[in-house]
């Protein structure tokens, strides 16, 4: 189903409001990475991916891997609003016996393809299963989410070269370029540029988008489909804490929830957000 680009807009509205919502009811949990990331889930779950919320095993479906697993509350809230399981349920996360914990867990989440905690894994598991897949002769896309601090481990750089041994074309990394970690900014704590010409190197498909813009994502995205005999990855240039002006490319909102108070202005910052958006022209992503 193809959707206009207001309607994407407003759905990552949408999904940064239940993330707000989450993590103040939860009192601890991330804020930046997940704000900054909205944009991304709502085009790759509302416009790309082959899937069925109504029977999340679908042998046939895509699958999506977040080995930065700590992002989660945008996947609850994105998983939520396409159908999966009921939004009463994000009000749970962290919470004693809750589905929703701080990291996936695959066993207890519907929609949830891995169990993530230390990162850098992730991206072992997501080659796993489009191996898998590619040995079954399924044409089924992976896509998995990286962190940039999660480029530090040694782990990835092993998994960017197997990648492309296995010559495989169904797989698409998308790495949440917003500068920071927990330690402070990346190019302070581990330099990572020139990023993209590093995964060209190791003979990956490149691309490098703005992690915001709805039309470039879903490009990106689909072009990343077209490409045959090596895997793809996509460098987002996000805004941490998207949306949220005081949130926005501080590293102390990295791993901090908002209290009542932040809660409230974050909700108003994103509504003016929308607002503005809904006042640009040319907002129609089909035609």
């Amino acid at each position: 189903m193809k959707h206009s680009q207001q309607e994407l807009i407003q759905k990552a509205y949408d999904i940064r409001k239940d993330i707000i919502d989450m993590l103040l009811a939860a009192g601890s949990g991330h804020s930046a990475g997940p704000l900054g990331l909205a944009d991304i889930f709502t085009a790759l779950y509302f416009e790309v991916l082959n899937h069925d919320p109504k029977n999340p095993k679908w042998e046939q479906r895509d699958k999506v891997v977040v080995s930065n697993g700590h992002v989660c509350p945008v996947w609850y809230a994105t998983l939520a609003n396409a159908g999966y399981f009921p939004k009463e349920w994000l009000k749970t996360l962290r919470k004693i016996d809750s589905k929703l914990q701080g990291h996936p867990n695959r066993l207890d989440t519907p929609g949830v393809e891995n169990s993530s905690g230390p990162l850098g894994q992730g991206f072992s598991q997501a080659i796993g299963m489009a191996l898998a897949d590619q040995l079954d002769g399924r044409t089924s896309q992976t896509y998995v989410f990286l962190g940039d601090g999660e480029l530090d481990e040694g782990q990835c750089w092993e998994a960017i070269m197997f990648a492309v041994g296995k010559k495989m074309s169904h797989l698409t990394a998308i790495v949440d370029r917003n500068n920071i970690q927990i330690d402070g900014h990346t190019e302070d704590v581990m330099p990572l540029e020139n990023l993209a010409e590093k995964f060209e190197a190791f003979n990956w498909n490149v691309q490098e988008i703005d992690g915001h813009n709805i039309d470039a994502i879903v490009d990106a995205l689909n072009q990343a489909k077209s490409v045959w005999g090596k895997p793809s990855v996509i460098i987002a240039n996000t805004i941490p804490g998207m949306g949220v002006d005081f949130m926005e490319w501080k590293p102390e909102w990295h791993g901090k929830p908002p209290n009542k108070e932040e809660a409230a202005e974050a909700r108003q910052d994103l509504k003016n957000e929308l607002e503005r958006l809904r006042t640009l022209k040319g907002n129609i992503l089909y035609e």
